[in-house]
């Protein structure tokens, strides 16, 4: 077994004299995580230092350098696959993220939905999906123009799974739910739909994305997801290969009704509202009509 004792030594100094580390140093912590080459206590001591002391952005890039360096990717498309991380699912309102990955793959564009359940109590993307038959995945392999992958994160590393595992048991999410939120699944071009909750996590995104030159849009997401609210219009900003481009400004105001968006969240009323709305029985919600039009417009230059 290997030992990251050094590491929390220095970052579990609380908020105030915890020292930030080296890209290379994260790489190497996470990396040993991933691997399964630490204690379970010493797991539950870097989620816990890390949720007191806070992720910088050299530390994700570091974490996100030991992901990309072993997960099980995707091999590349024809088009850039759109990469959609779904692991909030509905809490008070529908998950509507299966609605943007059918909206996309309608464009003729690859989608990846990768998630699994991080809390029980919510409907996922994943159950919603496969009551639109299209079940989660069982093996890797490439996703064809128009088609949605939907594939559990034990897929892309098991090591990844674990970690977000932790969270049963401690109660509070930890790095590696940031981590899946940025991490890039597949071998070839690629979108990164990102989203935040915490507006001081959005500029660690943005930082992340120019740094690490990717590909991507980020906006205020849906209950943690990454669809957005259908009765707001979001900020959307965009990034081609590290470069900004700004998409869409915030508009005040919140829509009072949605037509047709239903009250329940069950997975069964969603699948229902989504196979509406791809009908034409129900209308596109704007917000999210705006969205597949600026990952199209992403994607054309990727």
């Amino acid at each position: 077994m290997g030992s990251i004792a050094h590491y929390i030594k220095e970052i579990g100094r609380g908020a105030r004299g915890a020292k930030p580390l080296a890209r290379e140093q994260a790489a190497d912590l996470f990396g040993q995580i991933l691997d399964g080459a630490v204690t379970d206590l010493e797991i539950g001591a870097f989620c816990l230092a890390m949720r007191v002391k806070g992720e910088t952005t050299s530390e994700m890039a570091g974490f996100l350098d030991a992901t990309h360096a072993r997960l099980a990717k995707l091999p590349a498309s024809d088009r850039p696959v759109v990469v959609l991380p779904s692991y909030n699912g509905a809490r008070k309102l529908p998950v509507l993220t299966p609605l943007l990955a059918l909206l996309l793959a309608r464009e003729g564009l690859p989608v990846l939905v990768h998630g699994s359940a991080t809390e029980s109590s919510r409907v996922l993307a994943s159950e919603v999906l496969a009551l639109l038959d299209r079940p989660a995945w069982s093996s890797l392999r490439r996703i064809g123009d128009g088609e949605v992958a939907m594939v559990g994160t034990e897929l892309l590393h098991p090591g990844l799974q674990r970690l977000l595992d932790v969270r049963r048991v401690v109660g509070l999410r930890n790095a590696g739910h940031s981590v899946v939120k940025l991490m890039q699944p597949v071998d070839g071009p690629a979108v990164v739909i990102g989203s935040y909750t915490h507006p001081a996590f959005a500029a660690v995104m943005t930082e992340l994305f120019e740094l690490l030159g990717m590909t991507a849009l980020l906006s205020r997401g849906l209950e943690g997801e990454v669809v957005s609210d259908p009765r707001r219009t979001p900020q959307l900003d965009g990034f081609l290969r590290g470069r900004p481009v700004p998409l869409q400004a915030q508009q005040p105001g919140t829509q009072a009704e949605v037509p047709g968006l239903p009250a329940s969240i069950a997975a069964a009323d969603t699948a229902e509202y989504t196979r509406s709305v791809l009908a034409g029985r129900l209308p596109v919600p704007p917000a999210i009509a705006a969205q597949v039009d600026h990952i199209l417009q992403l994607t054309s230059h990727a």
